[in-house]
């Protein structure tokens, strides 16, 4: 496929940031950087989608549940950009067993891997890599459409979230702000490898700030 133009769902890009654009104290660290008003905002918006999509990264580095814990709702399927199938059988985000996430890798990938995960209930999709052995983002999303896939929330990690960015495949950003400074990972400066940063400048349309304990949430539109 490679971007053929076919549909896709409606992506919503979201995380957390200290005021330094930190989300994390180090890469593959888990920092919490929400207070509990905009973390049930975070989770009221995954009500509002049918799938939430992370790097195998995020799963590995902190485990999770991709849930909707503090807000009411439907938890939203999850999906795992994974090109080499690293995701553990026994991660979080396969539930009691009755859920049923998307690992989206590579073709080549261990068959074995594939194997194990679809034990463990998850629907594997193998896409064409780019030159770095990533699947495509944007046959990624087209795949997912195939799915039944309409608005699809993305968390990160650093790299997955410079890379909607950079292909001009956000639709809408929503991104937590707290008030402290933790001179961490930041996922655009640098840009992370593969990605040319001079893609991801970019200005928000129809943007407004809210407040939300004692952080504050900006909401917009990428311009295109």
């Amino acid at each position: 496929m490679s971007g053929s133009g076919g549909e896709r769902p409606f992506v919503t890009l979201t995380w957390a940031q200290a005021l330094d654009g930190s989300i994390a104290s180090a890469p593959g660290t888990r920092t919490a950087i929400s207070g509990p008003e905009s973390l049930a905002l975070t989770h009221r918006l995954r009500a509002a989608h049918d799938a939430i999509l992370v790097g195998v990264g995020t799963v590995l580095a902190d485990d999770p549940s991709l849930t909707v814990r503090y807000a009411e709702g439907v938890d939203p399927r999850p999906v795992v950009l994974d090109a080499r199938l690293r995701t553990p059988g026994s991660a979080r985000l396969f539930g009691d067993g009755t859920r049923s996430p998307i690992i989206v890798g590579a073709v080549g990938a261990d068959r074995g891997a594939e194997a194990a995960l679809e034990a463990s209930g998850a629907r594997i999709l193998l896409l064409e890599p780019d030159p770095d052995g990533r699947p495509h983002l944007a046959d990624c999303l087209e795949a997912l459409y195939a799915e039944g896939v309409r608005r699809l929330m993305v968390e990160g990690g650093a790299s997955v979230l410079a890379a909607f960015l950079a292909e001009d495949l956000a639709d809408e950003l929503v991104v937590t702000v707290a008030p402290r400074i933790l001179a961490g990972l930041n996922p655009f400066h640098p840009a992370p490898a593969g990605i040319d940063a001079a893609r991801l400048a970019r200005s928000l349309v129809d943007a407004r700030w809210e407040r939300h304990g004692d952080d504050m949430v900006l909401r917009g539109r990428p311009r295109r």
